[in-house]
């Protein structure tokens, strides 16, 4: 599933001390001669109004990177900008997406129509699918971070902010680079770049970088590198300009990788093997039976803590689907998991085979600029982009313990309907010899194999006029339109081995025919290693999706005095989504997606901000401004994944809501001791209504709104007290809570009410109801022989069943917003003569413990964490050579971004996320 992305410009404070961290990276000319204003902090231009300005002349919360910045700071993508910039938080996301938070708004929903609480953005085009978290950045201008709702000028909303990639355009003059990094993990990374111009009117820049390490671990079944990487980046840039007044840029960027990467990382469980009674009713005295029994009221793992000791064990398969059929054939005694625990390296797999990452994104974008009048400025961008990614990996990441059974379990499903247990142990021989289950998709194994694959391709065109002013006067503007158009079709496959030998044998006794491949009275059973949604024994999500995105905008300015300015802005937003949608055909008979359902919603929103800011004669600054600004972001909502009722499972939805937020902020940026010293702050509350998140209930995902309100301060700073040192502070501080709401904890169902108990349903889906019942069921069972009738509890058999009880979600923090981040450098400059100067320099990062999920628990808390990166660089910027060593992650923290927790049907497992480890190497760079 690719999450969807949006983009916009907006309010909030400070100018990011890693933001001018970078800005001082970059020495004046006049610094090298030791003048008296050598130590100056020279000011980055950005364009967070869609315009260029000095940084500490935007009333924005915006930081911003150049190339040299990023480079020393070793920011190498996107997942490091979260060491720099204060209140913000990334981790990746369990398919093929990312969740960039900032100041505790992002993307905590799963939904191929849903969009991004942060917006991404190349040379200021909105992209809704990207690479952010799997490209390089390389020969940029700039990379600006924009803190806030983005409700007026930035491609479509964004309730987070904006992340915006500026490239290096073309120059009128020749010069080239090239740059080699070696490293540990057998690292080997290139970059270059060639500028050259063709006659007085065109230029050419092209640039690329490519990747290649060996993994962080390994995959001990394989016995191959686990998570390695092979990429490449390119870009071409052409120039025109024929006049003073007019401008054209043609660009083409590509990005492609094919590698092992993990799309995610360990599986973490504390198994949970089941009751040894329930409700003072004991389990059957034969042992094949009470295996079963206790298996339905296991729900796989136990909601522990994340560093507890046994949370590196395994799941229990009786409590997935995959076991149920398992245990229905007969294939499978007892738990497949039993008495397993995984490598305790979180870097080392044991899969049967090794994953499958393989990426690629086209970008196009043309960009035109016409001076009309000395005063207005005309400009047009259209940008059109293709994504296509495909990932494939074992779904447990772990081996069984344990083989299937050679000959089948006594207690199963089948024998008594084919005569007897005789006749079903020949059928059962002859569909799988020793044992072996033949699944296309899998392969031919006698053990528990499941996998699954998250794909996808979408198609962008956008398409966006400005018209800007720049009259002598107290009143400009900034207006303008943006057209965009987003298609996207995905899977999301779940391979298991059981389930194809259950639908195998149901074929069989129905037909004669275990594979048949269609037909009105068979389930289908995909041939294909790789499937193509004909076959039902396997899971598939799968509904395309269409997005038309309309909006007009604009921002009044009105400079009342010199030093003091109004700005209006506001948008008009038509977001129409059509989703074809297709229910999930495991299971079902015949062949090929379901049924088209059209669905169609359609959100029209006016957002925007209000406020002013002002630059008043301190005299104990040398400049100051002051800021305040109330705005308006708005995330449109949509369709949640289909979802079947069943006994005791109550699907959310069919369409989720927008989300807003209404921000409130006050901010001020100085510049103080002869500009040596720059210090920023502000002050936000957002009213942050609508929030979207999502839990995996029966195979879907649910898309829930609560609302919740944010409090948080940022304080940054750069002091350089003389040219040769410098040092750069960030501080930000958040306070969330949910303000209303209520949601069922899939992971404790009960909420520790004795007398409730969890118990698998006939899909393997949890349901929860009395000890009473459960007793009842668990007394019938035995009296019948049939442990079977236990899953009739949630369908009603034997009382009522429910989805569970509700947390009451008041006062609970939102994840993923911790309430401390702190990112603190020192750089030292020593000039050895003959042009040759040497730069020092370390970065600490540090952010508190946060929650992956809205509940609170302890199994959702993850701790806090930090990071050291150094780096040490000589040049001889006359000459052209940079040499540089550098550690990154130096005390080699273990850390844990964010978790994922699965369905019910899949043991309600975590899939953790991380950051790499230590890593360090050396680099040389050419310039001409």
């Amino acid at each position: 599933m690719t999450l969807a992305i949006r983009a916009r410009a907006r309010l909030s404070l400070t100018l990011g001390a890693s933001t001018l961290a970078l800005l001082a990276f970059q020495t004046p000319a006049h610094a090298a001669a030791g003048s008296d204003t050598a130590n100056v902090i020279e000011e980055l231009v950005v364009t967070a109004q869609k315009k260029e300005e000095s940084i500490q002349d935007v009333p924005i919360a915006v930081s911003a990177f150049s190339q040299d910045a990023l480079q020393k700071q070793k920011i190498d993508g996107g997942p490091n900008l979260v060491l720099a910039i204060p209140n913000v938080n990334f981790s990746k996301g369990n398919f093929t997406g990312y969740n960039f938070q900032i100041r505790g708004v992002g993307s905590k929903l799963v939904a191929g129509s849903g969009d991004a609480g942060t917006g991404i953005h190349l040379n200021n085009a909105p992209l809704t699918a990207n690479n952010l978290f799997e490209t390089e950045f390389y020969d940029v201008e700039r990379v600006e971070v924009l803190r806030g709702p983005q409700g007026t000028l930035y491609g479509r909303n964004a309730t987070g902010g904006v992340v915006n990639m500026i490239t290096n355009k073309p120059v009128d003059h020749f010069e080239a680079n090239a740059r080699m990094e070696l490293g540990n993990y057998g690292e080997e990374k290139f970059r270059g770049m060639i500028n050259v111009p063709i006659g007085d009117q065109l230029a050419l820049r092209v640039a690329g970088s490519t990747l290649r390490r060996d993994g962080y671990g390994k995959n001990i079944v394989t016995g191959n590198d686990a998570d390695n990487r092979d990429l490449y980046g390119v870009r071409a840039t052409l120039a025109w300009t024929p006049t003073d007044r007019f401008k054209a840029s043609l660009m083409y960027d590509r990005f492609a990788e094919d590698d092992n990467r993990s799309r995610i990382g360990k599986q973490y469980c504390t198994k949970d093997t089941g009751p040894s009674s329930v409700g003072g009713a004991s389990f059957s005295g034969v042992s094949a039976i009470a295996t079963i029994e206790k298996g339905f009221f296991s729900q796989g793992c136990k909601a522990t803590s994340l560093y507890s000791s046994d949370a590196l064990g395994t799941v229990n398969s009786q409590a997935t689907l995959g076991g149920l059929f398992g245990t229905l054939t007969g294939l499978q005694t007892g738990d497949a998991y039993a008495g397993k625990m995984q490598d305790q390296n979180v870097r080392n797999i044991e899969s049967t085979f090794d994953p499958i990452y393989r990426a690629h994104t086209d970008i196009w974008e043309l960009n035109l600029e016409w001076d009309v009048t000395d005063a207005l400025k005309l400009t047009s961008l259209t940008s059109t982009s293709r994504n296509d990614i495909y990932t494939r990996q074992d779904y447990n990441r772990y081996t069984p313990s344990t083989t299937f059974n050679t000959t089948p379990n006594a207690v199963n499903a089948f024998a008594a309907a084919v005569g007897g247990s005789a006749v079903y142990n020949a059928i059962y021989a002859a569909l799988f010899p020793s044992g072996v289950v033949s699944d296309a998709q899998n392969g031919a194994y006698n053990r528990f194999t499941t996998s699954d694959i998250s794909a996808g391709s979408s198609k962008q065109w956008s398409q966006e006029v400005r018209l800007q002013s720049n009259f002598d006067g107290p009143w400009n503007f900034n207006v303008g339109a943006i057209a965009l158009d987003f298609k996207s079709t995905g899977d999301y496959y779940v391979m298991f081995n059981t389930g194809t030998a259950y639908y195998q044998l149901n074929n069989y006794l129905k037909t004669g025919n275990a594979n048949c491949t269609s037909g009105s009275s068979c389930v289908a059973i995909d041939t294909s290693q790789d499937p193509n949604r004909s076959g039902h024994n396997y899971y598939d999500a799968y509904s395309p999706y269409h997005l038309q995105s309309n909006a007009l905008f604009g921002e009044l300015y009105w400079r009342m005095a010199d030093n003091f300015k109004w700005t209006l802005g506001l948008r008009y937003t038509d977001d129409d989504k059509h989703i074809e949608s297709h229910t999930v055909t495991l299971g079902t008979t015949g062949s090929g997606v379901s049924s088209i359902t059209n669905q169609h919603v359609e959100f029209k929103e006016t957002t925007g901000r209000f406020g002013f800011d002002w630059k008043p004669d301190l005299g104990f600054t040398d400049s100051t401004m002051v800021y305040a600004f109330y705005s308006r972001g708005y995330k449109a909502g949509g369709v949640n994944s289909p979802c079947t009722n069943t006994g005791g499972v109550i699907c959310g939805k069919p369409t989720f809501d927008p989300e807003f937020v209404n921000s409130f902020e006050i901010g001020t940026k100085n510049a103080l001791l002869g500009g040596s010293l720059i210090l920023n702050g502000s002050v936000f509350y957002y009213d942050y209504t609508g929030y979207q998140v999502s839990k995996i209930v029966n195979r879907a995902s649910t898309n829930e709104n609560i609302d919740a309100r944010i409090k948080g301060v940022e304080l940054e700073s750069i002091w350089s007290p003389t040219h040769a040192l410098r040092f750069n502070t960030s501080i930000g501080y958040l306070d969330t809570e949910i303000t209303s709401g209520s949601s069922v904890d899939t992971f404790d169902r009960t909420q520790g009410d004795t007398s409730l108990v969890v118990v698998k349903s006939s899909a393997a889906s949890n349901c929860v109801v009395s000890t009473t019942a459960a007793a009842a069921a668990v007394a019938y069972a035995n009296a019948t022989n049939n442990p079977f009738a236990i899953l009739g509890l949630c369908s009603g058999s034997f009382g009522t069943a429910s989805d569970g009880v509700a947390v009451n979600l008041k006062g609970k923090e939102l994840p993923n917003a911790p309430h401390w981040t702190t990112s603190v450098g020192a750089q030292y400059t020593r000039d050895f003569g003959n042009g040759w100067d040497a730069v020092a320099r370390a970065d600490y990062y540090r952010q508190s413990e946060t929650f992956a999920r809205i509940y609170n628990s302890e199994a959702d808390r993850i701790r806090g964490w930090q990071n050291v990166n150094l780096t040490l660089t000589f040049a001889n910027r006359a000459k052209g050579w940079t040499l540089e060593g550098f550690v990154k992650n130096a005390t080699d923290e273990q850390v844990i971004t964010d978790t994922y927790l699965t369905d019910d049907s899949s043991g309600l497992y975590r899939n953790a996320f991380y950051n790499e480890p230590r890593t360090y190497g050396v680099a040389v760079t050419k310039s001409w």
